[in-house]
This record gives C-alpha cells, structure tokens and sequence, in this order.
C-alpha cells in the first residue's frame, strides 16, 4: 500500500481500520463565503470559541464571519484565519466533546486548511492553530502587496497540454487537484495571456486571491513565517495527517516540529492535493466530511474517490447527516492514537 512518498502501511497510526477510513479534510482559501459563520453563533459554546479564535488571531472574526462583505473577506489577512476558525467551530460542534481519533482514520487540509487539520490531529491546539495562521496570513498579504500577482483555475484539459501552456505563460502550477484541475499562479500578464490562449478543451477562471500562493512569490512570506515558526509549541499527531507536499500520511513517526516545517514550506511550494486523493484510496477511504465552509474538496472526491459518501458542512443543518455518515462509517481505535 503506497502511503506517499517514504510512508508504508506499518505506522501504528495507518493500521486498524478493518471497516474503512473515515476522512476529515478541511478547505482552503476561497472557500468563505459572507455570513457563514451567523447561525453558528446561535449554537452553545460558539460564541466563547469565537471570541477566543478572534483574541488569537488578533481580528473580529464574529464580525468577519457574519456582516462583513465579499470583498473584505477575500483579503488574504482576514480569509485564512476565519476559514481556520470556521472549520474547527464546525469540528468541535460536530464531535461533541468525543476526540478525533475517535471518530476518524485520517484528517487533512488544502493550503490553509492543512492548518485546521493539524489542529484535528492533535499537533496544534485550536486556538494556537488560528494564532499561527494569522501571523501566516499577514505575511503572505505582505508578499502579494510586494509585486502584483494572481491566480487562475484551469478546469479540463489533456494534463500535459495544460502544464504546457503554464510553462509557456510563466506561470507555475500551484495546486495540483486532481480530477481535472490545475490552479496556475504567477503575473498578472501571464494569467492574461493564459486567458487569451487557454489550452485545448480547459476554462480558465480566475481565483479572487490576492496573490500567487504557493510559488516563488511567496518566499520572503515562508522565510517570515519560518522565523516565527521555529519556537512555536506542537506535538505529535494522534490521527494520520496528510501532507499538501506530496501527499505522504505522516502518523506516529513523525515528530510535530517536522509537520511544522512541512506546513511553513507550503507557504511557498505547490500544493499536491491530487497525490493527498491518492493517499486516500490507498488508505481505503469509505467516507469523507469536509469541515465548515466545505464543498470544494467534496467536489473533487466525487471526480476521483468515486463512489465514496461525502457531507459537506456548510451550516449547522449539515451536522445530523455527518454524524450520520460517522456512525455508519465507523473507525477502528487506532493503535497509539487516544481514544
């Protein structure tokens, strides 16, 4: 069984799941939508949990999350902290006090995201988890004010060709999805010029993001972040963690600081979610719920999990269904992992 890259399937954390692994995976920038975090607030303990999350990450994330426009949530400051938030309000809400390890075989995150899934594995604590990508945020916003850049989905396509005109355009594939997707990133000429050309039977749709993520662009925010990083308290994981890198399931051998390291080279490096999907046939996936503002990456299992039931948290009305789905996908105790 192929795990990713240097993992195979004798990692106590990988082990144990006669019955099917069930996925926690939490979305990335582009998924928050206006209001979404409003009915949640209504819920018992959320508001505490909010305003916690907002006095680390240094902002009204209340506000953000329930008045504030479209436009002020694409600022890269403000969006990645409240997806953050977002996804670990619908996580504790969703377990009810039960652990993760209790309910999941294998968590993982696109871009940010990969943040809010550290925290389900245990590595970061929820409220440190959103204190460290606010500081990741404002220095990626740094980054993108520096020199004018952007991003574009290319839907569909030959793989080849796609990559091809990239290169052509100067432009770098900085996420790799999977079921057909490509986000380029790179100038703002080289995704005009991608526009104008795009490659046999591919959309190009350009991304509101406020910079090229995850390429070259964004060094000086990965060397900011690093330096920051460095000190930052983590522990091991208690649930399997895939890695945006190369889709590696990094378990009980690997030490929280080496997570931290991967997910500070992120910032800067593309992001493989294609070979995370990969990860997730070989484990066996039998079910996925994408955490609070879900939908993306539920739309791309349907293309390449076929045939695996998903729930996509989108408001408090999608809770009975995912706990639905856990109870009829249920997760053998992993074996070093708490119960």
């Amino acid at each position: 069984m192929t795990l990713g890259a240097g993992r195979d399937a004798s990692d106590p954390l990988v082990l144990g799941h006669s019955s099917g692994v069930l996925a926690l995976v939490s979305p990335g920038q582009g998924s928050q939508t206006p209001g979404m975090l409003a009915p949640w607030l209504d819920l018992p303990g959320v508001p505490e949990q909010v305003a916690a999350f907002s006095e680390a990450a240094g902002l009204d994330l209340a506000k953000h999350g329930t008045t504030s426009d479209a436009d002020t949530l694409r600022d890269t400051a403000v969006a990645q902290p409240l997806i953050v938030a977002a996804s670990l309000v619908a996580l504790r809400t969703l377990l009810a006090g039960r652990t993760v390890a209790e309910v999941a075989g294998v968590t993982g995150g696109h871009s940010v995201g990969e943040f809010a899934a550290a925290a389900a594995a245990g590595v970061l604590s929820d409220t440190s988890a959103v204190e460290l990508v606010g500081h990741r945020a404002r220095a990626m916003a740094r980054a993108a004010a520096a020199a004018p850049s952007g991003m574009s989905a290319v839907v569909g396509g030959d793989p080849h060709e796609v990559l091809a005109a990239l290169t052509a355009a100067g432009l770098t594939a900085a996420n790799v999805n999977g079921g057909g997707q490509v986000v380029a990133a790179g100038s703002l000429e080289g995704l005009r010029a991608l526009a104008a050309a795009p490659p046999n039977k591919a959309r190009v749709i350009p991304l509101q993001v406020a910079g090229a993520f995850h390429t070259s662009y964004m060094a000086s925010a990965r060397d900011e972040f690093a330096a920051l990083a460095a000190e930052w308290p983590v522990s091991a994981p208690q649930v399997p963690l895939l890695s945006n890198a190369d889709g590696t399931a990094l378990g009980s051998r690997d030490t929280g600081e080496q997570i931290l390291a991967r997910l500070v080279n992120q910032v800067a490096a593309p992001v493989r979610w294609d070979l995370c999907q990969a990860t997730l046939q070989s484990l066996g996936t039998s079910a996925m719920i994408e955490l609070l503002p879900g939908g993306v990456l539920t739309g791309l299992a349907r293309r390449t999990l076929r045939g695996t039931p998903t729930v996509a948290i989108k408001s408090p009305d999608d809770l009975d269904a995912a706990r639905t789905l856990i109870l009829d996908h249920p997760t053998v105790p992993q074996q070093g992992a708490s119960a």
